[in-house]
């Protein structure tokens, strides 16, 4: 009876693909097919520095994100915890090219979503697009902004790392990616998205990355519930080295990430490498200092989270402020992310791997800031903060933190809440005490050792 029990889920889950395909298809073939774009003359120079920093922003989940998060989990579910983030890859690639880019930059509908007019990638080819980007194949721009859509839900899984049931985070990933990251997208970087028509500035991802990430994982901590022994017993990292040798490849990653996001290699891409840099720098120190302070001792995880912290504050401002501004920017996010990773325990929720404190406040306190520190003079493109003037940005940006709140947290309780009564959101008791290494992958990371 278990043997057919297993049968019977594994054909649900081989066949739920296809019905996907079987639904979606009709849509996209009854769909209008786009205008022909005209032509514009494709730039060597800026193609090579998408694809390469397309590639960044990949090295920043496969394998920069799964090392630091892996790291940072018990020894028995290390693997379990990678496995979250290289799956992801796999799966947003599929969900991508079928229908996730077409709903996200797609043709307009009510401000609000993109069609299904490019399902498949149809008439997205090796032509430039010049609503998004007019010297790079329209491909290329698809695939960078690929990379985004595949580390936002894999920062998630830090909240739920070491208890979630592996088949309920595949079908949650799904469905958070087309029903919340994609949505999101189209708002703020969609041609006549509402919060693009609004004049929200979010250069890289600050609400549709760090915000609605980091927001989600709060709902899924809620839903999730605690860790066994949580509050009473230690759980360390496992592996610090590897969470800092993941640190290091964010960092570098970002490069790719912010300064990528100018979709050309010119000074406005030289900025934002530069201000990136620089808030790194800032945020890495100011969350060691608070350690310092409030703990006797600088960590060497409080840095590696500080700058991670400084590279998320920084990246929905990056392609809008100078040097100087970055350092306010990246030493705020030091502070605060520090601060609210600090009173967690006060809150009572258990967010494994501090999602909420270093990307929901991370990236409220740079969409804000943005609000603040924006600069004309930066890139012409934008618009000036409050600091230089005008304080009607400020509202702007927060009415985009305000809806990307209230969407992620509310839809990511709702898919979760219909998870939860289809299939059911943890593993059992004794597979956590055992560790999802062995219970739902059947291997160890550390063949020999006794470890815990």
């Amino acid at each position: 009876m278990k043997v057919k029990g297993v049968m019977k889920k594994s054909f649900i889950w081989a066949i739920l693909p296809i019905l996907l395909l079987i639904i979606l298809t009709p849509l996209a073939l009854g769909a209008e097919t786009p205008e022909a774009q005209p032509l514009h003359t494709i730039d060597k120079g800026d193609t090579a520095w998408m694809l390469t920093s397309s590639a960044l922003v990949l090295m920043m989940t496969i394998p920069g994100l799964f090392l630091f998060y892996g790291g940072l989990v018990r020894t028995k579910n290390a693997l379990g915890t990678i496995m979250h983030s290289f799956i992801i890859a796999a799966l947003i690639s599929v969900q991508w090219v079928l229908w996730g880019y077409s709903l996200s930059f797609g043709p307009d509908k009510w401000g609000i979503i993109g069609s299904l007019s490019w399902f498949g990638l149809n008439g997205v080819g090796a032509d430039p697009n010049p609503a998004y980007a007019a010297t790079i194949p329209h491909q290329a721009f698809m695939v960078f902004q690929l990379m985004f859509a595949i580390i936002t839900p894999a920062l998630i899984t830090g909240t739920f790392a070491e208890r979630a049931k592996f088949s309920t985070f595949v079908l949650f990933v799904l469905l958070w990616a087309t029903f919340i990251y994609d949505p999101l997208a189209h708002w703020v970087w969609g041609v006549k998205g509402w919060l693009r028509e609004l004049g929200a500035l979010d250069f890289a991802g600050g609400t549709v990355v760090h915000i609605s990430s980091g927001v989600s994982a709060l709902a899924a901590a809620l839903m999730f519930g605690k860790r066994i022994g949580y509050g009473r017993e230690a759980m360390p990292p496992h592996n610090l080295p590897f969470s800092v040798i993941g640190a290091s490849l964010l960092w570098v990653g970002w490069f790719g990430f912010n300064a990528g996001s100018a979709l050309a290699a010119d000074g406005l891409a030289t900025n934002a490498f530069v201000v990136t840099n620089t808030a790194a720098a800032a945020a890495a120190l100011s969350w060691m200092v608070m350690d310092w302070v409030l703990k006797g001792k600088p960590t060497v995880l409080g840095a590696a989270s500080g700058a991670v912290a400084g590279l998320v504050a920084i990246t929905p401002a990056s392609g809008f402020v100078g040097p100087i501004s970055s350092i306010f920017i990246g030493i705020g996010g030091g502070v605060l992310c520090s601060t609210a990773c600090n009173v967690k325990m006060k809150l009572g929720y258990d967010d494994s791997l501090d999602v909420v404190g270093v990307h929901g406040i991370g990236g409220t306190w740079g969409a804000l800031a943005t609000g603040l520190f924006a600069s004309k003079a930066i890139n012409a493109a934008g618009n000036n903060g409050l600091f230089f003037g005008n304080p009607a940005q400020l509202w702007v940006q927060f009415v985009a933190v305000a809806a990307t709140w209230i969407f992620a947290f509310v839809g990511t309780l709702i898919i979760l809440s219909v998870l939860k009564v289809m299939m059911g959101l943890r593993i059992s008791p004794e597979e956590e005490i055992e560790g999802v290494d062995i219970s739902a992958h059947g291997e160890v990371a550390y063949s020999g050792f006794h470890t815990k």
